[in-house]
């Protein structure tokens, strides 16, 4: 059964319900109104009875004035033994509790009667004073009733038509309440019916109202958004899986090829000279060389994939400390000036390292001799200058490509994914990274990142190595 019918049919039933209480308890008022108006009147014609010292069976019954309901048609007298002595209009049946009221050993009672198809209201009395051959007597006075059962048939069948119309009107506005309140749930599943069969997530659902199911539908709307986000980065992911693959297979047939191409020749090593077979021996060790550290950042790469926990507190200045160590080691012809503000940042310090390294040796591959590489670190970052030629503008927005090399990179050692590594980080890391055409020449790259902690003090030379003592901007 549908949620739709089965909400019209608790709809119904609780309005069936509320209207069968409302008709039972009207039924229950008007009846007891119609009969305690009867009953009234009994009472009061068997006190006008007592007080007008009735005390003779010959004697007429006293009656009631017309404006109280007037004398009742009916009455009997009973003797002790339930028998009848005196009747009028009509014969009761022998009621030995009537003789139980007449001896004083009963209570006067009210009890309804039907003689001949006649529904009668009886009351039973004693007569005080009055006696039948030296018996006492009880009077019994009864009106019809046929009118009142007459007016509550007609209010029972009112009021059951009542019940039937209201029970159906609740049922039909319930079924009317029901498609318009589920409207939105309906349009929930033939959403998700859509999105199962065409696996289109950008549908969306528009959302009516600002009840519960209005936020059921904007709760939906959320989960698609981040469904379609996950669905998009997962695709993204495999595309540049995808890409990488093929590009790292273009980037490694070129070193294969040739490395494979120098081996041959040099197996026919009686037939080259000394200097030939050094010149090749050494393009060997290069092209190895070469070779490793295309592989080093292709798994640099492939682990930058995979999700880390940025839950480690690092010194970014301690860490860029490092890494101008080693660059004055391996660019002994750099000079190399920094101003390094301590800094804390959460995230991984080998993967930050390899930043801070790839970062220098790029900015020191395209420094003239005898050049200058600046590297700054605040609380806005980090940023590495060099005073070469520059990034050509046409390179600008594709130089953190990975295996793209601009015009002024081509001719010089190199993968062409240093710089892809770079901004793989800092997105992992939270921040970006940015390259750009520094005023006076050569190219100024910044990484911005989430900051935990930072001293605007300046830098301190007691704490930077050896080489840096003395001065918070030094020359290799």
């Amino acid at each position: 059964m549908s949620l739709r019918r089965r909400l019209s049919y608790v709809a119904a039933a609780v309005v069936a319900v509320a209207i069968i209480l409302v008709a039972a308890i009207c039924y229950w008022v008007v009846r007891h109104q119609l009969r305690g108006e009867v009953d009234n009147e009994l009472k009061a014609q068997a006190a006008a009875i007592q007080e007008g010292h009735y005390d003779s069976l010959a004697q007429q019954l006293p009656g009631l004035p017309a404006s109280a309901g007037g004398p009742a048609p009916y009455f009997q007298v009973a003797l002790p033994d339930g028998s009848q002595v005196r009747e009028g209009g009509m014969t009761f049946p022998n009621s030995p509790q009537a003789g139980k009221v007449a001896t004083g050993d009963a209570r006067p009672y009210l009890t309804d009667l039907r003689i001949h198809g006649s529904h009668l209201r009886e009351i039973v009395f004693a007569a005080p004073g009055v006696e039948f051959a030296g018996q006492p007597v009880a009077l019994q006075l009864a009106r019809p009733l046929n009118g009142i059962d007459n007016v509550l048939s007609k209010l029972r069948l009112v009021l059951v038509l009542l019940c039937a119309g209201g029970v159906a009107l609740a049922f039909v506005l319930g079924r009317l309440a029901a498609r318009r309140v589920l409207a939105p749930l309906a349009e929930v599943a033939r959403t998700a019916e859509h999105i199962s069969e065409t696996e289109d997530l950008t549908s969306r659902i528009h959302v009516h109202t600002d009840d519960e199911v209005g936020q059921l539908a904007r709760r939906f709307n959320a989960m698609l958004e981040r469904l379609q986000g996950s669905r998009d980065e997962l695709d993204e992911s495999v595309r540049a899986q995808r890409q990488l693959v093929a590009d790292a297979s273009h980037e490694l047939r070129t070193p294969i090829t040739s490395l494979r191409t120098n081996i041959e020749v040099l197996l026919h090593q009686d037939r080259l000279d000394e200097a030939d077979r050094r010149r090749l021996l050494d393009d060997v060790v290069e092209q190895t060389e070469e070779l490793s550290a295309l592989i080093g950042d292709l798994i640099e790469l492939a682990r930058g994939d995979l999700p880390v926990e940025l839950d480690e507190d690092v010194r970014l200045d301690r860490v860029l400390e490092e890494s101008l160590t080693r660059a004055r080691r391996n660019h002994p012809g750099i000079h190399f000036e920094s101003s390094l503000t301590p800094v804390i940042v959460q995230g991984v310090p080998e993967r930050l390292g390899r930043v801070a390294n790839n970062l220098i040796d790029n900015a020191a591959r395209h420094s003239p001799p005898d050049g200058v590489v600046e590297v700054t670190v605040d609380r806005d970052g980090l940023r590495v200058r060099d005073h070469g030629t520059g990034i050509d503008e046409t390179d600008l927005p594709y130089v953190f490509d990975r295996f793209y090399r601009g015009a002024n990179s081509r001719g010089r050692q190199g993968t062409g994914l240093g710089l892809a590594i770079v901004r793989q980080v800092a997105v992992q890391h939270g921040g970006d990274v940015d390259a750009a055409n520094a005023p006076g020449g050569g190219a100024v790259f910044t990484i911005k990142l989430p900051v935990v902690a930072a001293q605007d003090a300046p830098y301190d030379p007691l704490r930077a190595p050896a080489d840096e003592q003395g001065a918070s901007v030094s020359p290799s």
